[in-house]
C-alpha cells in the first residue's frame, strides 16, 4: 500500500533542550530571545517572558501598564527571522483568520505588523496554564471536570462552524490539543489558543463542498487540500491523511484531548488498550469519546453529531469529585529531594521491532538523541498502541526524572526493568500514573523483543566541538564526567547484577566507539553502580550525555580513573551517531501478563451515594 505523502513532512512542534545545543547554536539562540525582548520593551511593554518555542518561532508574554486602569497582558508571536517568506506569511494568515472569530472562549487578535522583515502577532493573553501543564502537575483530570471542560470545547467548535452567519465560511482550527487549550483554575474556563494550522474549510460538517462557485468547485483548488499538519500526537486520520479541511477535524482534536486529559497521556493512540470506557467518565460520554477515536469513518461522524448536539445536556448533569485513592505504582519509582534544577530528556532505542512488517523507513537518515521528542513522525509504521507506548515513555521525559527502563516482550507477557527517580515528591501522583500507563500499554503490544530508555539531565551533557568534520574531537583538561555516590548494600546473587552488554550491541545504533572506550566501558561495569552513558556525534559537536551513581564509595578512585579514560580516548572517535550504554542497580524484574484492553468503569449514576459521608471511613 503507498504510503500517503503527508506523512513525508516534519512536525516539530517544540525544540530539543538548550542544555544540548551547540555553543555557537545556544548563543543565537540567546541573542535572538534579547532581540525580540529588546523589541518589545521599545514598544512599552514591561514583565516580558519567553512562554514558549517551536520549530517556526518563539512565543514571549508581556505586560502593558495603562494609567488609572487595569494593565493588558498581551501575548506576542515572532517567527524566526531564518525561515523562508512563505512561512512569515502563515503568520499573517494566522492573524487575518484569527480576526474572524469571535468568542468569549478565544483570546482576541490585537495587531499584526512587521517590524522590519520580522513578523508580529498580538494577542490577548488568556489567564492560567494550558491544559497539558495541568496534566502533568495532577494526572487524570477528575470525570467532573472532564465534563465541564468538554462542554466550553463543544461550543467553540459550534461557534467555528458558522452555520448561522450566512456566507461565513466555516473555521478550521487544525490543531486542538492540550497545550493550545489554556485552562483557569479559578472559574476552570478554558480558551483556545495557537491558530498557526487553522484555515477556511472547504468541506462543511456534511462533507459538501462549500464554494458556491461552479468554477471553483472544478478546479483543483477543491481537489488538493489547504489543511495544514497539526500535533500528529492529536489529529485524526483525515488530517493526517491530506483530506480536504473540513470541521471534522476539530472533533478528532477535541475528541483526544479529552481522551488524553482523562487518561493522563500526551497522545490520543492509548483507546485500544486504555478505553475511555475504563476512565470512570459517564457511560453515555465514554462510549461516544470511544466511537470517536474509533476506526470506522461512519460511527466516527455520528459519535462527533452526538458530542455537538448533546454535550449540553450531559453536561447539565450534577457531578461530583468523587475520591481517588492515589495510585499505586505498578514498578518501583523513588522520590528524592534534589537541590538541582533536572532537565530531562528521554533517549529510547530497540524500537524498531515495534514497527508493522514492510512499514516505509523514512528516518533511517536521522540519528539523533532527542528524535523521539520533536521528530514525531518517526512513529509511521506502527500501530495505535506502539505508538501510545512510546509517547508514554516520551511523556516520562516531562517530569524531573533521571534512571532508566528496559521492557521485554515474551510470548506469555511482559518483563518490566525499571531505574526511576523523581525529584520531585509533589509530582509522584501524576507521574505514577504516568508510568502505570506506558506498563498497561506495553501488556497490550503483542510482540517480541526487548525495548530501553534512558531518561538524563540535560544539564550534565558535556560539549566537545571541533572545527572541521577530520579533526579529532578533543576534551578540555579539566572536563569531568559528573558522578554522584551513595552507599548501597552489596548483591549477595550476581546473577542480579545487571550489565552493560547483557543485550548485545543495539542494530538502532550507528556510532562504533573505539575499543579504549570499550574496554573502559568494560572495567566500569565490574564497579557497583547505576546510570548511563550516551555518545552523540555530530560533524562539528559531540554530546557525551551521562547520569552515574556510584553504589560502593570505597571504589571511587578506580570508578574516576575509568571515567577519566573514557573522556581522554574521545578524540578516538571518528564516526557520527549514537551510540549509548545504560546499567540499572540490580534485577528486581515485574512480570505482567498480556491484555486485551482495561477492564469497563464508568462514573456512578448516583455519585452523592458513592462519596463517604464526612467523619466516617
Amino acid at each position: 500500500m503507498k504510503q500517503p505523502s503527508q506523512l513525508q513532512q516534519f512536525y516539530i512542534p517544540e525544540e530539543q533542550s538548550v542544555y544540548l545545543l551547540s555553543h555557537n547554536d545556544a548563543r543565537k539562540l540567546k541573542d535572538w530571545v534579547e532581540l525580540c525582548t529588546t523589541q518589545l520593551k521599545q514598544m512599552g511593554y514591561t514583565d516580558i517572558a519567553m512562554i514558549g518555542k517551536g520549530a517556526y518561532g518563539f512565543v514571549f508574554s508581556g505586560r502593558l501598564p495603562l494609567e488609572g486602569a487595569r494593565d493588558l497582558e498581551h501575548v506576542f508571536k515572532f517567527t524566526r527571522i531564518t525561515l523562508p517568506q512563505h512561512l512569515h506569511d502563515r503568520l499573517e494568515d494566522e492573524a487575518y483568520i484569527l480576526e474572524q472569530v469571535e468568542h468569549p472562549r478565544v483570546p482576541r487578535l490585537i495587531a499584526f505588523y512587521r517590524a522590519g522583515k520580522q513578523p508580529i502577532l498580538v494577542m490577548e493573553r488568556a489567564p492560567g496554564f494550558n491544559l497539558e501543564e495541568v496534566s502533568l502537575q495532577e494526572g487524570r483530570l477528575s470525570p467532573r471536570l472532564i465534563i465541564h471542560i468538554a462542554d466550553q470545547l463543544a461550543d467553540i467548535l459550534r461557534n467555528l462552524r458558522r452555520e448561522s452567519d450566512n456566507g461565513k465560511r466555516p473555521i478550521v482550527h487544525g490543531d486542538i490539543k492540550p497545550s493550545n487549550l489554556v485552562f483557569d483554575e479559578e472559574n476552570e474556563n478554558i480558551a483556545l489558543i495557537d491558530w498557526g494550522s487553522s484555515v477556511f474549510a472547504q468541506l462543511d460538517a456534511n462533507q459538501q463542498f462549500l464554494s458556491p462557485n461552479v468554477m471553483e468547485l472544478m478546479s483543483d483548488n477543491l481537489q488538493q487540500t489547504n489543511a495544514r499538519l497539526g500535533d500528529v500526537y492529536f489529529i485524526g486520520e483525515e488530517q493526517l491523511y491530506g483530506g480536504l479541511s473540513s470541521p471534522r477535524f476539530d472533533e478528532q482534536g477535541a475528541a483526544a484531548t479529552l481522551y488524553a486529559l482523562a487518561s493522563g497521556q500526551s497522545c490520543r493512540f492509548g483507546h485500544q488498550a486504555i478505553p475511555a470506557t475504563s476512565l470512570g467518565l459517564p457511560m453515555e460520554f465514554a462510549r461516544m469519546l470511544d466511537s470517536m477515536l474509533g476506526p470506522d469513518p461512519t460511527l466516527r461522524l455520528r459519535a462527533g453529531d452526538h458530542y455537538l448536539k448533546e454535550m449540553p445536556r450531559m453536561a447539565r448533569t450534577v457531578m461530583i469529585d468523587l475520591p481517588e485513592p492515589a495510585p499505586i505504582p505498578l514498578v518501583p519509582v523513588w522520590t528524592r529531594l534534589s537541590g538541582r534544577e533536572i532537565d530531562t530528556v528521554v533517549y529510547s532505542s530497540r524500537k524498531s521491532f515495534l514497527r508493522q512488517e514492510g512499514a516505509p523507513e523514512t528516518l533511517n537518515d536521522v540519528n539523533d538523541v532527542q528524535l523521539d521528542r520533536y521528530y514525531k513522525n518517526f512513529m509511521q509504521g506502527m500501530g495505535e498502541t506502539e505508538k501510545a507506548f512510546l509517547a508514554a515513555v516520551s511523556r516520562l521525559g516531562r517530569y524531573p526524572v533521571e534512571g532508566g527502563l528496559a521492557v521485554r516482550w515474551e510470548a506469555d507477557g511482559i518483563y518490566v526493568d525499571t531505574s526511576l527517580n523523581l525529584h520531585d515528591p509533589a509530582l509522584k501522583k501524576a507521574f505514577t500514573t504516568s508510568v502505570n500507563n506506558m506498563v498497561n500499554l506495553a501488556q497490550a503490544i503483542y510482540r517480541q523483543g526487548i525495548f530501553k530508555s534512558c531518561l538524563f539531565n540535560a544539564r550534565d551533557t558535556l560539549h566537545i566541538e571541533r572545527d572541521e568534520p577530520d579533526h579529532p574531537f578533543v576534551a578540555p583538561p579539566e572536563m569531568r564526567i559528573p558522578y554522584q555516590v551513595s552507599s548501597a548494600p552489596e548483591v549477595e546473587d550476581r546473577s542480579r547484577v545487571h550489565s552493560y552488554f547483557e543485550d548485545g550491541p543495539d542494530p538502532e545504533e550507528f556510532l562504533v566507539l573505539p575499543q579504549t572506550i570499550i574496554t573502559s566501558l568494560e572495567a566500569l561495569n565490574t564497579i557497583r553502580h547505576t546510570g548511563m552513558i550516551i555518545f552523540e556525534a555530530l560533524p562539528l559537536h559531540l554530546k557525551i550525555h551521562s547520569q552515574y551513581r556510584l553504589l560502593d564509595p570505597d571504589k571511587e578512585g578506580e570508578f574516576r580513573l575509568r571515567l577519566d579514560e573514557i573522556l581522554a580516548a574521545v578524540d578516538q572517535i571518528t564516526g557520527l551517531g549514537v551510540s549509548g550504554f545504560m546499567k540499572m542497580p540490580y534485577k528486581d524484574t515485574r512480570f505482567f501478563p498480556h491484555i486485551e484492553r482495561l477492564p469497563e468503569r464508568y462514573y456512578p449514576r448516583n455519585p452523592r451515594q458513592e462519596a463517604p459521608i464526612e467523619g466516617q471511613a
